[in-house]
């Protein structure tokens, strides 16, 4: 057994992304870990259930030993165990995200044995989260690039605050993931989708009516789509850029107080920093991408400027993994930045 980490939960962006990060890599390394001062910084400190749940989720899939495993809890103690494929479901029971709970089982699941099939219940779009959509077009392709056996299916819309989402996701074995070199980006291709679940679609015509103007995106390319079932009300405004090797999505989520101007403004300036940096990656996607990359040894990608997020993933990232993650500011919003040298990391 590897010798055990302590890490500060409340450093960097301190939210729960430090967890689920430090989770991934126990899963797929072996090495236990101490984390304190979860989320110290934030209105509600502490592990709350959507950070519960993918702890239960590690705990499961790991054959692991936990401590402080519980609502409210600052501090937690991880002692990996065997990686066990096979058929696994976790129900957040709030509209926590499902998607996050994804994110600190699925490297290692990839290490398993034997095939698993996982099946999330939660929130499938929530303000606070990447949602499915962003997951499936633009996170997944890139694993299967590199390698992963890795697909998933939507079953219900899942929306903040009700919650309720469900979807699969079916993952073979990958004993080492090869490295990406997502540099340039190539043409580009838009369109725009606008959700209404139990909401007048005159809000979704109004999104997309802005996006249209703001991005000088035809309304052929837009469109609007109608939930029929779900838990409860909700409004997600997404904008779809496809280029020869990635996917970006960039997602907007209405809330109430906020006009679906607004949501619509901020969605096309997020779109138009991407577009004019000239990057393939967006600064989620980058989020996203580190963690995979590092545990292939190797890789690099262009994108725009890191968030704290992502610099606090890179932290993460090489308390476990003596694997140099290189930032790079390029100029007029580019950045790159290079994972290495790229001799590939076995994982367990």
């Amino acid at each position: 057994m590897a010798e055990r980490i302590t890490i500060d939960g409340s450093k960097g962006e301190g939210g729960g992304q430090i967890l689920r990060t430090a989770l991934a890599l126990s899963l797929a390394t072996g090495t236990p870990f101490r984390i304190e001062r979860i989320r110290a910084g934030r209105d509600r400190p502490g592990l709350l259930r959507q950070h519960l749940t993918a702890v239960q989720a590690a705990v499961a899939v790991g054959g692991a030993r936990v401590g402080g495993a519980e609502l409210g809890s600052s501090w937690l103690d991880f002692e990996p165990g065997e990686i066990r494929g096979g058929d696994y479901k976790f129900t957040i029971g709030t509209a926590g995200s499902a998607t996050l709970v994804l994110q600190a089982v699925l490297p290692a699941l990839l290490t398993a044995g034997a095939p698993t099939r996982l099946t999330l219940e939660g929130g499938t779009h929530n303000p606070s989260a990447p949602p499915f959509d962003f997951v499936n077009l633009a996170f997944l392709p890139l694993l299967r690039k590199m390698g992963a056996n890795v697909g998933a299916t939507f079953d219900r819309h899942g929306f903040y605050p009700a919650g309720g989402g469900r979807f699969t996701v079916d993952i073979a074995p990958c004993r080492a993931f090869a490295q990406l070199d997502l540099r340039d980006r190539g043409e580009t291709t838009m369109v725009a989708r606008a959700m209404v679940a139990s909401l007048p679609e005159s809000i979704a015509n109004r999104e997309l009516g802005v996006i249209s103007k703001r991005l000088g995106l035809d309304r052929r390319a837009c469109r609007i789509e109608s939930i029929a079932a779900s838990a409860g009300p909700g409004n997600v405004l997404i904008v779809e850029l496809h280029s020869p090797d990635v996917t970006e999505v960039v997602t907007g989520f209405g809330m109430k107080g906020v006009s679906a101007e607004t949501v619509a403004h901020d969605v096309s300036e997020e779109v138009r920093a991407y577009v004019t940096a000239a990057v393939p990656v967006g600064r989620h996607l980058a989020d996203q991408l580190l963690l995979p990359m590092a545990l292939a040894g190797g890789g690099t990608f262009r994108t725009v400027a890191p968030t704290p997020h992502t610099r606090t993933n890179i932290d993460v990232i090489q308390m476990f993994l003596d694997v140099p993650i290189v930032v790079q500011d390029e100029g007029a919003g580019a950045w790159r930045i290079d994972v290495g040298p790229r001799a590939q990391v076995r994982m367990r």
